[in-house]
């Protein structure tokens, strides 16, 4: 990860994961999908973790799904992030089943629940880059 103008790590796209930053850029969510299974997963993936085909292809989601967990984060590992906290670290189990990591926005900390629906967001953090984050749905 590189710091730009944001003053932050922004990821660093590579032949593997430049279709998802792609798609994040123009505010759509995408995640990888197992042609002969029609397995979805995410994080990118050079084969499927299901059935380890490498015939794999794109493919948009909803966006939405729940809060599956998510912690408080109040002394980040990094002080870059200082001037964020507190801010809620969450895994997102999407409608179509995987699961993401990300930030929860536009939520206080304390309003954070377990399954509660979110939705996803995109934070034009560069040029680049859009970070997909999720609020409250």
């Amino acid at each position: 990860m590189t710091t730009q103008s944001y003053g932050l790590p922004v990821p660093e796209p590579n032949a593997l994961t430049q279709p998802f930053w792609d798609a994040a850029r123009r505010h759509e969510l995408v995640v990888q999908r197992c042609r002969p299974g029609s397995h979805l997963f995410f994080y990118p993936r050079e084969y499927c973790p299901v059935c380890l085909s490498g015939e794999l292809e794109w493919v948009a989601v909803s966006g939405r799904g729940r809060l599956y967990s998510h912690t408080v984060v109040n002394q980040p590992g990094d002080p870059r992030f200082q001037s964020r906290i507190p801010y809620v670290y969450a895994v997102v189990q999407l409608d179509e089943g995987p699961r993401m990591v990300s930030n929860l926005v536009d939520c206080a900390p304390e309003d954070a629940r377990v399954d509660m629906c979110v939705a996803v967001t995109f934070d034009d953090v560069t040029p680049q880059i859009s970070l997909p984050k999720f609020r409250p749905a």
